[in-house]
């Protein structure tokens, strides 16, 4: 028996890659309710007939809510009787969040505020709040406005405190492989039009999961958790390059030209690392190793001036942050073995069935 065995799940921004994982996930398990609250009327239209053509027997397990988490009355609306919180909704494009950063001020951090405020009005028994490796030394909007996501959250689970109704944890993670709006997606549209593969450093470094790693993650987090957690999950790196590589070998199975394609460095964009750190140097002095996990307890003195002068802390003098450049990194081959778990690319190579009609490259 799950801990999902008859309970009411909400994801927030249900319709994007991650809430399209927890449907594979989770409908064909003893769960009772998955309810998708969402902005875009049309994704939803697309996920209802998706699950109808592909999951009729479990599809009314399903319940739709237009609403933006900005807006605290939909989120309540969407809140009674739910059990758990999955909070997905987010601004995530690094170039959008840089020309509209007040954008993802709205969406990220008082959005995200108006979900957790809801949650323990509704005494939810646990939240998940989703971020990103961007969070950690944040030097761009999105990245800068997650990370005040990440502090709002883990405020208000530290404020709820040990045995409380509702528990708040967050979960960071790098780079999702294939998730929408990622190079993956765009380097195979590339490549397959007969374009250049664009990159703009081929020596930058990144993390890589699954977005089946990514669920993995989200749940450990809400049976592992204590209030103001956050869990990172260890993950391989690789550089650009080797991605790319990757890639084109992968496709060559189809079409040799494919392993041909030219590759283009067009440099760094705006807003963009040579590598993304997942746990920051002061984090890893308090990270508690779990094996495939890091979990990170939050600071637990009061607002009391005093001991922030007079305490302080000497581990972080001997730790290093751990980051996608210090990680394991992954090679031509083990990148291409990871390309293999992507359900696009196995349709493509002819491993598996088509599930649906795409209109994008992604998972």
């Amino acid at each position: 028996m799950s801990i999902f065995k008859n309970k009411v799940l909400l994801i927030t921004g249900g319709t994007g890659s991650f809430g399209n994982a927890v449907l594979r996930r989770f409908l064909d398990s003893d769960i009772k309710e998955i309810r998708i609250l969402s902005r875009d009327e049309k994704k939803q239209d697309d996920m209802r007939h998706f699950l109808q053509a592909n999951y009729a027997n479990v599809a009314y397990k399903v319940k739709f809510y237009i609403g933006n988490v900005r807006l605290r009355e939909a989120v309540d609306f969407a809140m009674v009787g739910v059990d758990y919180v999955f909070s997905a909704a987010a601004l995530k494009q690094v170039p959008s969040c840089e020309f509209f950063p007040m954008e993802a001020v709205r969406t990220n951090v008082e959005g995200t505020n108006n979900v957790l405020l809801s949650a323990i009005a509704h005494e939810v028994k646990n939240v998940v709040v989703l971020s990103t490796d961007k969070a950690a030394y944040p030097i761009n909007a999105m990245g800068i406005s997650k990370a005040m996501m990440e502090k709002v959250a883990i405020a208000q689970g530290r404020a709820l405190g040990v045995n409380a109704k509702t528990t708040i944890c967050c979960t960071r993670y790098g780079n999702v492989m294939a998730s929408r709006g990622s190079v993956i997606p765009l380097w195979v549209a590339q490549m397959m039009e007969g374009k250049p593969i664009t990159i703009t450093d081929p020596e930058m470094t990144r993390f890589m999961m699954t977005l089946d790693d990514a669920v993995d993650l989200v749940i450990y987090a809400f049976t592992h958790g204590e209030n103001g957690d956050l869990f990172v999950q260890k993950a391989p790196a690789a550089t650009l390059n080797v991605l790319a590589e990757a890639i084109k070998q992968t496709y060559a199975k189809i079409d040799l030209k494919y392993g041909q394609t030219e590759v283009k460095v067009i440099g760094t964009r705006h807003g963009e690392k040579l590598y993304e750190t997942l746990v920051t140097r002061e984090e890893m002095a308090n990270a508690i190793d779990m094996g495939d996990y890091y979990r990170i307890p939050c600071d637990n003195r009061d607002l009391n001036y005093d001991k922030f002068f007079t305490e302080g802390d000497h581990k972080v003098e001997f730790v290093d942050e751990y980051h996608s450049h210090n990680t394991k990194r992954l090679d031509i081959n083990g990148m291409k073995k990871m390309l293999l778990k992507l359900n696009f690319i196995r349709e493509d190579l002819g491993l598996q069935g088509k599930a649906k009609v795409r209109d994008y490259r992604s998972e």
